[in-house]
């Protein structure tokens, strides 16, 4: 019984070599770790240095478009000048960074125009600094062109008057005149003031600033016969796509004339919101 056993436990001296080598590869393995931590220690990070170089970096995201923006001429010279259409180029010789002269620009085109000198200060680009070295110099009581303001109080009837009328409304140069006058051309007349926010620069700021100085007279709308309308007289609403004024004439073709604008709400396409927009132009005859 004894000899079974003792033979099955017994190790010959090559299995004895193997166990010992496996012994050996496991202890390296489990001391691996221990060991790359002792000759690799982790370096101790600063945050006082981090926090630094994290302050300068906000900085710079902060500063650096304003910094390249504002590069001004190395040079300016001051003379008399009428900010009211003053060249790019006259703007920056009196010392006016490329961005502070475009702002400038951006604001003519919109209609904007200097009534005083402190309307200059007003554009937000320009720095204090900036105006006090430039309001000795500015000149707007000398414009030839310089229109004549309403009264305070005063309104204008926007239907009737005129491009040079219009200029009277404070807020209103000729360039948002012409605009305002083409628009209502093409629309046969304003039925409310907040229409004018549909013309190109009359943001809500705009409209604002020159709601109280105007008055809309509806009588003087050009209304449209839907019943007789072609196309092209239909296209001068800005209210209408092709495929609306389509369904207009081809479902007046198919069921006879209008009778109101309750017979238009019939054709799928045109919703509440179209129809209240078209409505005080339409006649049904």
């Amino acid at each position: 019984m004894k000899a079974p056993v003792k033979n099955y436990l017994s190790v010959t001296k090559k299995e004895w070599n193997g166990m010992v080598v496996f012994v050996i590869l496991i202890a390296l393995v489990l001391a691996a770790p221990y060991v790359y931590q002792s000759n690799h220690k982790d370096n101790t990070i600063n945050f006082k240095d981090f926090d630094k170089a994290a302050a300068l970096l906000a900085n710079a995201q902060t500063t650096g478009d304003d910094a390249a923006d504002s590069k001004k001429p190395a040079y300016a010279a001051l003379f008399a000048f009428n900010p009211n259409n003053l060249r790019a180029a006259d703007w920056e010789k009196l010392g006016l960074s490329e961005r502070q002269v475009k702002v400038i620009k951006n604001y003519e085109a919109k209609g904007g125009r200097f009534y005083t000198k402190a309307d200059v200060k007003k554009i937000y680009t320009i720095t204090d600094a900036d105006y006090k070295r430039l309001e000795p110099y500015i000149n707007i009581a000398a414009d030839a062109g310089y229109s004549k303001k309403a009264a305070p109080g005063e309104v204008i009837e926007i239907n009737s008057a005129d491009s040079a009328r219009l200029t009277m409304i404070r807020g209103i140069g000729p360039a948002f005149a012409m605009r305002i006058i083409k628009y209502r051309e093409r629309l046969g007349g304003f039925y409310n003031k907040e229409q004018l926010k549909e013309v190109f620069g009359v943001d809500n700021a705009k409209y604002a600033e020159i709601k109280n100085g105007i008055a809309v007279n509806a009588k003087r709308l050009t209304r449209l016969n839907v019943n007789t309308a072609t196309f092209e007289q239909l296209r001068r609403f800005p209210y209408l796509s092709f495929k609306q004024i389509n369904a207009i004439i081809e479902f007046r073709n198919q069921h006879g004339d209008y009778e109101s604008v309750a017979d238009l709400k019939n054709i799928a396409i045109l919703d509440d919101g179209i129809l209240h927009k078209i409505a005080p132009y339409l006649v049904y005859k």
